[in-house]
């Protein structure tokens, strides 16, 4: 798309603000029912985009694409209106007479810049939180998901006048040119690398930004966990979308004494979802396809360049793009695999000594997005994720605190900043504005006006030893 095409769409998004912002809690539930309602009536569209991209179980849309923003929208739907509605504070003695009050006013025109791995739920779900707070939104998807862009493209325009929503498609021009522009807000989710080229045209005009990044997310598996259980829950959230998400378990630490044990575990997981023999995954209907060419080439690269062990898997198909799900053990802390974030279906799995080594390891590196401990012990648990610092994360699961609407999502430092989700999304989206109003003609503070005479100094006094 041109750039002056796009310059137009953000004018006339900024003559549009003012009458968005005023919007009520009911106008904007209507706006998020339509989209809800939409979503459901165009189902089967949305599974066969994803098919098509990604060669995705209808299934798996379901559940990873489809059922994250219904939630959303159901979450949003239920507590727009709490959520809007100014909230007193109390009022310190000092400053008598006076209300405090927070009101969550939008930020204004705010720009959505989606990735390709979850081309729905990671472009519609920030939206829903736009919406809710008020603002009108510029959504840029990637490229690499041509026709979820076209099913988002027809969804989005059957809803909204485009001075409201806009898609804008179009390669890194296109990113360059809406960058190049003053948002309000810039919502980012994607590589650390393009995060800090977001972030510095972001400076350029003092736009507030949030950065959902990514990185190795570590399993920790400790001696008396329920390794059946783990095992199913680490393999299913490994190769949910071939791997390919930014949450997904990137390598385990696992206690020595149990390492042998948890390996066959994953084995028996993954023979179970996909089955037995090589030809059998190949042929699964429930393995989603890497992206294009160039990423199943850097997994090659990656899986040739770990110099670990397969255990299991290691098939792959280049005129498909698909890579069987892939155990590794004795890998090279120092190897390629374990320097960048994988976002594919190849699992390190590293022998510690105990849950010590694993704190260490884990706190020597980035900090991460996502973080899992699995434990038979609770305290010992809680106390491995006190011990770490990751963006969240679940005891004892995988995956499932992304799409709990209660929880805020996002990371810390390399992993990304700001927050997503729920209240917290359109908090994210919205401008946490104090305002005190006196209540009374005279406050207390009029009696420590200049001039500073004695009777003000000892005031002042006063107030700072009491008050």
């Amino acid at each position: 798309m041109p750039a002056s095409t796009i310059e137009a769409i953000f004018a006339r998004q900024q003559d549009a603000r003012w009458r968005v912002v005023a919007t009520s809690a009911d106008q904007r539930k209507a706006k998020l029912k339509a989209l809800l309602e939409a979503l459901m009536a165009h189902r089967a569209e949305a599974q066969a985009a994803l098919a098509a991209d990604f060669r995705k179980a209808p299934e798996e849309v379901d559940l990873t694409e489809l059922y994250p923003v219904i939630s959303e929208l159901k979450d949003a739907l239920r507590h727009l209106p709490r959520w809007m509605r100014p909230r007193r504070v109390s009022t310190p003695i000092g400053l008598l007479g006076a209300v405090g009050t927070i009101v969550h006013e939008p930020r204004g025109v705010v720009l959505i810049i989606a990735p390709w791995n979850y081309p729905i739920y990671l472009t519609l779900g920030p939206l829903v939180s736009a919406l809710a707070a008020g603002n009108c939104a510029v959504i840029k998807p990637s490229e690499f998901t041509p026709h979820t862009n076209a099913f988002l493209r027809k969804l989005l325009s059957g809803l909204f006048p485009e001075e409201e929503v806009a898609l804008v498609e179009g390669e890194a021009d296109a990113a360059q040119a809406l960058l190049a522009l003053p948002f309000d807000h810039i919502f980012f989710t994607g590589s650390p690398a393009v995060g800090k080229v977001v972030m510095k045209a972001a400076a350029e005009h003092l736009s507030s930004v949030t950065l959902e990044l990514g990185g190795k997310s570590p399993v920790l598996v400790d001696a008396d966990a329920d390794l059946e259980n783990a095992a199913r829950k680490i393999a299913w959230g490994k190769c949910v979308n071939a791997g390919q998400t930014c949450v997904a378990p990137d390598y385990i630490l696992v206690h020595a004494r149990v390492h042998d044990a948890l390996v066959e575990a994953l084995k028996g997981a993954l023979v179970d979802f996909y089955g037995a023999e090589a030809d059998t995954r190949r042929l699964s209907p429930d393995l989603a396809r890497i992206i294009n060419p160039r990423h199943h080439a850097r997994l090659l690269g990656l899986l040739q360049d770990s110099r670990g062990l397969v255990v299991f898997g290691g098939e792959n198909d280049p005129a498909t793009n698909y890579l069987g799900p892939t155990l590794l053990t004795e890998v090279d802390p120092a190897s390629p695999i374990m320097q960048e974030e994988i976002f594919g279906p190849l699992l390190p799995i590293l022998k510690v000594p105990d849950m010590d080594a694993a704190v260490a390891f884990v706190n020597a590196r980035p900090k991460p997005l996502a973080l899992y401990v699995f434990s038979g012990d609770r305290r010992n648990a809680e106390s491995l994720t006190a011990r770490t610092t990751a963006g969240g994360g679940c005891i004892n699961d995988t995956l499932l605190h992304f799409a709990h609407t209660g929880l805020p999502t996002g990371g810390v430092n390399t992993s990304g900043f700001g927050k997503a989700h729920g209240r917290h999304g359109f908090e994210t989206f919205s401008n946490a504005r104090g305002i005190l109003r006196q209540r009374t003609r005279y406050s207390a503070i009029q009696l420590m006006y200049p001039p500073y005479t004695g009777f003000v100094r000892r005031l002042i006094d006063l107030t700072l030893k009491h008050f």
